[in-house]
């Protein structure tokens, strides 16, 4: 019952992920490769705290 008032952490990592992808896309058609490389590294990590977060 507790339980459904906590805030799952997933969601927010989520969020975040889809937000780092986005801000990669808008840097790869503006020509900015680096910006592109760094945000889509910073996607792929948080993508792996997702998995491991639904692995537990």
């Amino acid at each position: 019952m507790f339980g459904l008032l906590k805030r799952d952490p997933v969601k927010k990592l989520q969020k975040a992920y889809e937000q780092k992808l986005e801000q990669a896309m808008l840097a790869a058609r503006n020509g900015d490769m680096r910006a592109n490389a760094s945000l889509t590294e910073e996607a792929e990590a948080l993508r792996e705290e997702i998995e491991k977060l639904k692995e537990s």
